[in-house]
């Protein structure tokens, strides 16, 4: 089978499904935490935990270094994305860090 005919299938087969018509079918309920909210002071607070510089920081982030500087004044809040990688520095920051970051 062509991964494009595999592909439709799952698709047919999940559209089957929400209609009701395919029975027997294991699901896995998941739960997503909400995301976390973080005042300037504590952003700040992980970056300089993580001995990171404001650029290093938006680039683990994925944004830019003004943004990060607009996050701890408090002319901006991080949104959507951004929220999960900066919970995910606070938690697991180290380890991002030692993979991530090349010593210059």
């Amino acid at each position: 089978m062509s991964a494009y005919d595999s592909i439709i299938k799952g698709l047919n087969e999940a559209i089957e499904y929400e209609r009701g018509n395919l029975k027997g079918v294991r699901t896995h309920t998941v739960k997503i935490l909400p995301l976390p909210m973080y005042p300037p002071m504590e952003i700040r607070k992980i970056r300089t935990g993580l001995k990171l510089t404001q650029l290093a920081f938006a680039n683990i982030v994925g944004v830019s270094k003004k943004t990060v500087e607009a996050w701890e004044c408090g002319r901006n809040v991080p949104q959507g994305p951004s929220l999960r990688m900066i919970e995910i520095l606070e938690n697991n920051g180290q380890d991002l860090v030692k993979r991530y970051v090349m010593p210059q």
